[in-house]
């Protein structure tokens, strides 16, 4: 599907299935269920489904479930590393994108179980194989974490 600015290309959404086959992660450190709102180069949404069956819940806060701060970012750069990962196509095929840098990180309210975390990147720049983004995760449109964020495609 195509939106409105000439130019530009929205596509999407791709499943987990999808994800797996741009990103080397798997259970349980993908923190990504679904790709959609694809406008290459440029910006996508992640979608996270929390729930109570997720390993970290066991150790972190068991009495009162919080999903960890890192991990709300690691589903961020996640996000960002599929879209790169899907831009660039067959280009990318056998790299892997490793984290540069994170800046900028706020943390606002708690990620609890049953929650559905809806992260959206936009890339703020990229030089070759270094990509910068901004990151914001929200819960029903509420801001729950923003950070920004680089890395680079190892081997491009």
């Amino acid at each position: 599907m195509s939106n409105d600015t000439p130019g530009r290309q929205e596509i999407g959404p791709l499943d987990v299935h999808d994800i797996m086959g741009l990103l080397p992660h798997r259970y349980p450190f993908l923190m990504i269920d679904r790709l959609e709102d694809i406008v290459l180069s440029e910006s996508a949404v992640g979608t996270k489904n929390v729930t109570i069956n997720e390993p970290f819940f066991q150790g972190h806060f068991p009495a009162q479930a919080v999903m960890p701060g890192v991990l709300i970012v690691e589903a961020m750069a996640q996000t960002a590393a599929a879209l790169v990962m899907y831009t660039l196509g067959k280009e990318a095929h056998g790299k892997v994108v490793y984290f540069m840098s994170v800046d900028l990180a706020r943390f606002r309210k708690p990620v609890v179980p049953g929650d559905t975390l809806k992260i959206h990147v936009s890339r703020i720049q990229n030089r070759r194989s270094v990509w910068k983004f901004k990151g914001e995760a929200k819960v029903e449109d509420t801001l729950v974490a923003n950070a920004n964020f680089s890395a680079m495609i190892m081997g491009y």
